[in-house]
């Protein structure tokens, strides 16, 4: 299995699943923190169900159903996903002018088309699997549909439903599937892993990456490592100037600017109340410096102020006034005695 030898940190649940299945349940739930390999985890378990001519503890890469499903074309195989997932959808996105809501969304469409599949023999006499990642993408409409198949379940059809936010999904669809939890690999798996991927500063981007490896890749190129310094060095700066702070970050992605906002801010508050740093490490002399005089409510409030800016992060009216906003706040409720 690919995984296992890329993900190492996935062994000891996969080899404690797969040895002690006495027979699969309709539907499994594999959940975790994102960036730490679920769908990767959840591909392997799919692989593993249809395999013709499986091995103890792995499908065997070479029958004709790991063939089929290695070429991502097996006929006892369904993966939903959103719209948006699918590299080919874009000109077709286009074309129908879907919203970017209903582009990441799983519709209810997408889960009615399954039911000549489910309904069906499978072409190998032996199980049909159903991928659905994320499953909390699935809006109310597909959910409830899902629901009802899975109050039925069709015979020899397993479900195998991705979520980085169990609690985003029905109650009642959780308690129908068996839990799988991944947890995030201990530090120094994460760090080998990262240097044998050829990042070059691994414990830093793990840091910035809430510890979750595959998402530190995403934050370790170059160009993104050299604007989060350049604000956080304004960030951080002896004399503040958030008007100037504002003008600065407007030549960055508002994500980005509000997402290192939200670390910054949780490292002042560990490092006041713990004396460590979480996510910077890189600017723990600052952080340290300023967090002594960083006031707790303020940091408390600044935050929740940040989680409201992320909601229309994508789509602001106006940045400039976002960015002025949060950067007059942070100096008034944080660093008020700065």
């Amino acid at each position: 299995m690919l995984f296992l030898s890329k993900y190492i940190w996935h062994k000891p649940v996969w080899d404690a699943l797969v040895s002690r299945s006495q027979g699969w349940p309709n539907a499994v739930l594999i959940k975790g923190r994102k960036g730490i390999g679920k769908l990767a985890f959840a591909q392997a378990l799919s692989q593993y169900l249809l395999c013709e001519a499986r091995e103890p503890l792995a499908a065997c890469g070479k029958c004709q159903s790991c063939l089929w499903f290695a070429g991502a074309n097996h006929p006892d195989f369904r993966l939903l996903e959103p719209a948006a997932y699918s590299a080919a959808a874009g000109e077709e996105e286009a074309e129908e002018k879907k919203s970017e809501k209903a582009a990441n969304q799983i519709s209810v469409e997408q889960i009615r088309a399954l039911d000549d599949f489910v309904n069906l023999t499978s072409h190998r006499n032996g199980y049909k699997v159903i991928l659905i990642h994320p499953a909390e993408a699935m809006n109310p409409h597909a959910a409830n549909a899902l629901l009802k198949t899975l109050e039925e379940p069709p015979g020899n059809t397993v479900f195998v439903l991705v979520s980085h936010a169990p609690q985003r999904l029905l109650p009642t669809i959780i308690s129908r599937c068996r839990g799988i939890p991944l947890p995030v690999p201990a530090a120094a798996v994460s760090l080998q892993w990262l240097q044998g991927e050829g990042v070059a500063h691994p414990e830093i981007a793990l840091a910035q990456a809430g510890y979750a490896p595959l998402a530190a890749l995403e934050v370790k190129e170059e160009e993104k490592q050299i604007q989060r310094r350049d604000f956080l060095e304004r960030l951080g700066a002896a004399v503040p100037n958030p008007l100037a702070l504002a003008e600065s970050a407007l030549q960055y992605p508002l994500p980005d600017v509000v997402n290192w906002l939200q670390k910054w801010v949780c490292d002042l508050a560990y490092c006041k109340f713990t004396g460590k740093i979480r996510y910077h490490l890189d600017f723990a002399d600052k952080l340290e410096r300023l967090a002594e005089k960083a006031d707790a409510l303020g940091l408390m409030r600044y935050y929740r102020e940040l989680l409201i800016a992320q909601r229309a992060v994508r789509h602001p009216l106006n940045p400039k006034l976002v960015l002025e906003q949060l950067a007059l706040s942070y100096y008034c409720l944080v660093l008020k005695n700065e």
